[in-house]
């Protein structure tokens, strides 16, 4: 067998079976063409190395197969790289953020230092990312093998552009977060973003939440880890924090899942004022029925140990003027704002709900 044919046998391992014949005997008279027209410019017979030189010119095997090959030769093309790359740096962003909030919360609660924390934080992330990448890729893989393109790559919608000022939101982020608590809004290009966009980030928010609560965010500390070995001050928080995930499990799942389909059809319908008020309402009261089991009847009740306004004045002034700083007292007052940003957060739906705007 001369090197012409193990070079085509390779070409023709990589075709479909009902084309293979005819595309190999095409590519052996383009072959001895070239062959032809190189031995009579030399006029001599090739050797074998000058042989070899024309079929690498011709190029590999492999590559020459895939030019009679159907579908597409790439991974994630052209026009949906750019989708491919907005979803993932959004991803990752989101990675991190959670990545480092967990890794605060397990150095000052968990059972593990600063320099353990950070490398796994560190190596959860890499995973994380790694993950997201794998798996961004492989949706781009499958789309760009449809025969059909995909709606939102060809029949989009100028009203639908708006989710994509979440763009913005990776540049200068940390004068953005300070904006948004300022004002109440995140911008986009040093203007507020529009309700749609607000309403997709919230979305997104709240899916990441979904996936972090219920432990299937890569490389995140899932509840059930915080409540490994936290004991501050002879209590064991983390059986508390146990009886409350177990507890709280799939109303939370619930919740979280409600709020990321009432954001989405907000993103899709331009964010009505009346019906986001209406939602806006509904989890406010949601909300506060939680926060208030939370303070007076679930297994957290009994370390805040407050019954009246006067306890609860008086452990904050104990706190402020003694330095007597304790979880039992931080959390008291976390669980107290959180009631009284509800409470301040229901009234504004109620107000834009009457109002319309």
């Amino acid at each position: 067998m001369d090197i012409i044919d193990i070079y085509l046998r390779a070409v023709a391992a990589q075709l479909p079976a009902d084309q293979r014949d005819d595309i190999t005997a095409e590519l052996r008279d383009e072959i001895m063409t070239r062959i032809e027209a190189r031995e009579a410019e030399l006029d001599r017979p090739l050797s074998e190395a000058e042989v070899e030189a024309v079929l690498r010119d011709l190029g590999h095997p492999l590559v020459v197969a895939a030019r009679f090959g159907a579908g597409p030769h790439h991974v994630v093309g052209p026009e949906l790289y750019p989708w491919w790359l907005f979803g993932v740096k959004a991803a990752l962003f989101v990675l991190v953020a959670i990545t480092v909030l967990s890794a605060v919360v397990r150095i000052l609660f968990g059972d593990v230092d600063a320099g353990q924390a950070i490398g796994q934080a560190f190596a959860g992330a890499f995973s994380g990312a790694i993950s997201i990448v794998g798996f961004a890729t492989l949706a781009g893989f499958i789309i760009e093998r449809q025969a059909q393109k995909p709606d939102f790559l060809t029949r989009w919608k100028v009203r639908d552009l708006a989710v994509f000022e979440l763009g913005r939101l990776s540049a200068d982020w940390g004068q953005r977060a300070s904006q948004a608590a300022n004002s109440g809004q995140w911008t986009a290009g040093g203007r507020p973003m529009s309700p749609a966009a607000r309403a997709m980030a919230s979305a997104v928010g709240w899916a990441v939440f979904a996936v972090w609560w219920t432990g299937l965010l890569p490389g995140a500390v899932s509840p059930a880890d915080l409540s490994v070995g936290a004991v501050i001050g002879g209590v064991d928080y983390g059986a508390v924090m146990a009886a409350l995930v177990a507890l709280l499990y799939w109303p939370m799942t619930a919740f979280a899942v409600a709020r990321v389909g009432f954001h989405l059809v907000r993103a899709a319908t331009g964010s009505p004022a009346r019906f986001t008020a209406a939602g806006d309402l509904v989890f406010s009261l949601v909300s506060l029925g939680v926060l208030g089991w939370l303070w007076a009847a679930s297994p957290l009740t009994p370390l805040i140990g407050v019954e009246t306004v006067a306890d609860f004045i008086g452990l904050v002034q104990d706190m402020i003027h003694f330095g007597d700083v304790r979880v039992a007292t931080v959390v008291m007052l976390g669980l107290a704002f959180a009631i009284v940003g509800e409470i301040f957060t229901a009234l504004g739906a109620l107000r834009r709900l009457i109002r319309g705007r």
